[in-house]
């Protein structure tokens, strides 16, 4: 029974901590492309992404408060998954053919939202708190 208390504690800690490098990542970049959202708009438009100036809105918005979302854990699943999605079509429009060194991060963060998409958001978090009301 010790082991499983401290394999689940281990396992929440671990997930807490994924989930805050995730989501402070994704809210300093959400955030800059909110402020600066007549140049992201420009470069989602010069890189060939339909409709840049709703996309880019999209995006900031998904990266911002999904990484908020992400960071309390809260509905962890879904923001995980749309950041996925965000860093595939990052990986695919403005990286591939690069050095991996380029994409090394966005790669990354596509892997490690999909295991918290997989794996939820774990003990500590605003999710586990909503299973217990």
């Amino acid at each position: 029974m010790t082991n499983n208390l401290n394999y689940d504690q281990s396992k929440d800690l671990a997930l807490l901590l994924l989930r805050i490098g995730v989501g402070v990542i994704f809210i300093v970049a959400g955030w800059g492309k909110i402020t600066g959202i007549e140049g992201t708009q420009g470069d989602f438009g010069g890189i060939g992404i339909p409709l840049p100036g709703l996309m880019a809105w999209v995006v900031a918005l998904v990266e911002f408060v999904g990484g908020i979302l992400v960071l309390v854990g809260a509905y962890i699943r879904i923001p995980a998954i749309l950041l996925a999605i965000i860093m595939l079509v990052a990986i695919l429009t403005t990286k591939l053919g690069q050095d991996f060194s380029a994409y090394r991060l966005d790669a990354m963060l596509l892997l490690v939202n999909v295991a918290l998409a997989l794996m939820g958001s774990g003990g500590y978090s605003v999710d586990k708190k909503l299973q217990e009301s």
